[in-house]
């Protein structure tokens, strides 16, 4: 089922220190992605539309309805199209498994858009009548798609689009007005309402600018601080993709000229993301597996080319190149990438627990967005500039680096001790029950190098709390994460557990979560706050993946530590421990098949813990840490157990009340304190 993963050619190492790749080295992993989808289509004629392996929860199913095919053709097309788009223009005569791109992609959009052929993917009216016609407010995939094509024919504009005859070229504008002016998602999809208008505008077309005006300042709105967009109750990836993306050729096509004053605000949020985005990547340009839609992979990295390709860009060149090149080694060099010839549908092989359903098997093609940079000319500073390491050239062996977002909720460590990025969130929002909206933004902490792991059993969750309440042997987990911001080195955050509008505030359990960065890790002081016992609640660790883990306990003055060490699906080495302080009973060792992005088997450390009274004054701060390395070499007796003295403000040492200090043995002291914490809270 798998293949071979991609090996790097043409690399210089002089220009490219960290990566090797070059300009020619992107070219060439282009090809092979292009390769592997074209090997699956048999003829000129047939649309993209690639092998499958999963048919439950992606689209199409047993539930989808007949017309809805055709949004499966249109997404197969653009989204390869953005492989292709600048493939083409970097090579015109770039011909893959006996095609010649510009040709069948020439043929492909135009039949998309011409009614009554195989290849029609359906007009907004034609959808509308498909769906019965009564909804005025109904949306369509299609939507995105032209968002997507317009990008792309603009990519290579003198190859494909100035090729087609007047007439030719109004079918396909009709065909991208329809779904411009028609309704669309209010959220990131305005952006691709925008970009149909702005690209026919720029094409000659009519536009209303009502609605141009509309979405663009519904756009803005969205704006939360710190280059980032809210999208929906959470902040995730489409603040980079898509808005930091989509604005920049907004801006070319219509904003500078039409909207300037908009077009400076976008343009000035897109510097003010590069001021810390760097930073956002671990030591080797990795990506974090972090939000939905994670399939996309390396697209992530597309915002350092959105920036560029404004008119006064703040990103470093040879950052942004260091770091889009070594996402893309990240995944195109896996052996597990590739299902027949195209990209799984996981974060690296296939992994269905973090697919969604609004997916098709051609969805991972917007990883293709990384792909973005190949427009630029090769005298560009992108391709000629010296990679650099930015924070991690100066970032010493035992230092991390911590960055504190409070528009958007995040805070990221860059760990001088591993090479990882370490990302703690705020300011999520997910339904109780839904598993799959907590694995992707209420894990207490994601790690580049440690992908989530979905639950192994009832009762145990990776980076995260489970409430076991013992009355009605039930369990709950926090849905909702809410930020309190950075005191005096400590993140203070509330997991709530249960959240829900409907439920009186203090009626609900809930974690106050105070962490910090150690060298190798995170060093938690979280306090309970709950009020129904008897209960059982389960801390884990980071999924482990098991592919032959040498497993070992270690205790030292009452606190436990278990170690874990052994290797990625790749080979790479890993080792990761979990060391627990006061308040925790025990850790324990949980091991599942099929729950690990990386590999198919894993394991997770757990810490546990029981409480009989329902009322009763008994320790209510936990203090735990987990640690992980890229390497064998055994972490010192001080790295596992480096807590010197706990003071706490209340007699009895429980944590209850008043500010608690840690002092570490290496001198460092930490003191966290939640008085006062419930007048900054924010989502």
């Amino acid at each position: 089922m798998m293949e071979q993963g991609w090996k790097p050619s043409g690399t210089d190492f002089r220009l490219s220190p960290y990566t090797g790749l070059t300009r020619e080295s992107w070219i060439d992993a282009g090809k092979y992605l292009l390769t592997g989808i074209f090997q699956n289509i048999q003829n000129f004629d047939d649309p993209v539309v690639m092998p499958r392996y999963e048919t439950e929860v992606t689209y199409p199913n047993a539930h989808t309805p007949g017309h809805k095919i055709q949004a499966e053709y249109f997404e197969g097309l653009a989204r390869s199209f953005f492989l292709a788009a600048p493939m083409i223009h970097a090579e015109p005569e770039l011909t893959v498994c006996g095609y010649r791109m510009r040709d069948y992609y020439r043929s492909q959009v135009l039949r998309s858009c011409t009614k009554g052929d195989p290849n029609w993917v359906l007009d907004m009216e034609s959808m509308k009548a498909a769906e019965g016609g009564d909804d005025p407010f109904c949306t369509f995939q299609q939507t995105v798609e032209t968002g997507a094509l317009v990008i792309c024919l603009w990519l290579c504009r003198e190859e494909i689009w100035d090729t087609y005859t007047k007439e030719e070229k109004d079918r396909i504008a009709y065909f991208i007005k329809d779904y411009a002016q028609g309704c669309t998602i209010p959220h990131n999809w305005r952006l691709f309402n925008m970009l149909d208008m702005a690209f026919l505008y720029m094409e000659g077309y009519e536009i209303d600018r009502d609605i141009m005006r509309d979405h663009a300042q519904a756009i803005l709105g969205w704006y939360a601080g710190d280059g980032w967009y809210r999208d929906g109750h959470s902040f995730d990836y489409y603040s980079c993709w898509a808005f930091n993306v989509y604005t920049a050729f907004w801006n070319l096509w219509y904003g500078y000229e039409e909207e300037p004053y908009l077009a400076a605000r976008f343009e000035e949020q897109s510097n003010r993301l590069m001021e810390t985005y760097g930073d956002f990547f671990d030591r080797d340009g990795w990506t974090n597996m972090w939000g939905r839609s994670c399939i996309y992979r390396n697209a992530s990295t597309s915002a350092f080319a959105g920036n560029l390709l404004m008119r006064n860009p703040a990103a470093d060149p040879g950052l942004a190149r260091r770091i889009c090149s070594g996402s893309l080694m990240q995944f195109l060099c896996r052996d597990d990438l590739l299902y027949q010839g195209v990209p799984v549908l996981g974060f690296y092989g296939p992994f269905l627990p973090m697919v969604q359903s609004y997916s098709c098997a051609e969805s991972p093609f917007w990883l293709a967005k990384a792909f973005l940079c190949l427009y630029f000319p090769k005298d560009h500073p992108f391709w000629t500039e010296r990679e650099r390491g930015g924070t991690w050239e100066s970032l010493g062996v035992r230092e991390t680096k911590t960055t504190v977002l409070d528009g958007p909720g995040l805070c990221f460590c860059n760990h001088g001790a591993n090479g990882t990025t370490e990302l703690r969130t705020g300011k999520a929002e997910k339904e109780a029950g839904d598993d799959r909206g907590m694995w992707n933004y209420c894990k207490l902490s994601y790690s580049t190098k440690y992908p989530w792991e979905s639950e192994p059993v009832t009762g145990i969750e990776s980076q995260q709390y489970v409430l076991r309440d013992l009355t009605t042997d039930s369990c709950s987990k926090a849905n909702a994460l809410l930020w309190s911001g950075e005191r005096e080195g400590v993140l203070y955050r509330r997991a709530v557990f249960g959240y829900s509008s409907s439920v009186e505030y203090l009626r609900t359990p809930a974690m106050d979560l105070a962490d910090f960065a150690v060298p190798f890790g995170t060093f938690r002081a979280d306090k309970m706050r709950f009020f129904r016992r008897p209960l059982e609640l389960t801390l884990g660790a980071y999924g482990f993946p098991d592919n032959g883990t040498l497993i070992e306990e270690r205790e030292l003055d009452g606190a436990k530590a278990m170690i874990l060490k052994g290797h990625d699906h790749m080979g790479r080495e890993k080792q990761l421990a979990m060391t627990v302080f006061d308040g925790w009973d025990s850790l324990e060792l949980v091991r599942s098949e099929g729950r690990n992005a990386d590999s198919a088997h894993s394991m997770i450390v757990c810490a546990r813990l029981r409480r009989e009274k329902q009322y009763g004054y008994e320790p209510y701060l936990l203090l735990s840490q987990v640690l992980t390395r890229e390497s064998a070499e055994n972490f010192t007796q001080e790295e596992l157990f480096p807590i010197k003295e706990i003071r706490y403000a209340d007699p009895t040492r429980c944590g209850g009340y008043g500010p608690v200090t840690v002092l570490f043995k290496d001198g460092t002291l930490r003191t966290v304190d939640f008085y006062g914490m419930e007048a900054r809270l924010m989502v």
